[in-house]
């Protein structure tokens, strides 16, 4: 199932980037539900328990980029890179909640 997990990681990746470069308006709706449902199996299926950590930590980082960018603080990198960047928070957030639900149940649990 790892495999699977590791094929969704870069799959979702290249949708989101290539969504967020080519269409820097809005997210379309169907893509961004998409996004989410890979982002969901990478959470469920990719990351384990020694994983958690680092993943969630990088998406804190992933996540914090592009809503600085979003707010307009890094005007600089442009509007197709933040709409890329907000693409990536889509597919990342449901990863990184599914991923600190089961650290959380992990921690509880012993």
């Amino acid at each position: 199932m790892s495999k699977y997990g590791s094929w969704a990681f870069i799959g979702g990746l290249i949708i989101a980037v290539i969504v967020g470069l080519l269409n820097a308006q809005e997210l379309n709706p169907t893509v961004a539900l998409v996004l989410v449902i890979i982002g969901i199996a990478v959470g469920l299926l990719n990351v384990s328990g020694k994983e958690a950590t680092s993943f969630l930590v990088a998406a804190i980082a992933l996540l914090a980029t592009g809503t600085a960018s979003s707010m307009g603080v890094i005007p600089v990198i442009g509007m197709r890179l933040t709409a890329a960047l907000g693409a990536i928070g889509v597919f990342v957030a449901p990863a990184a909640i599914i991923v600190a639900v089961k650290e959380i149940y992990d921690l509880a649990r012993d």
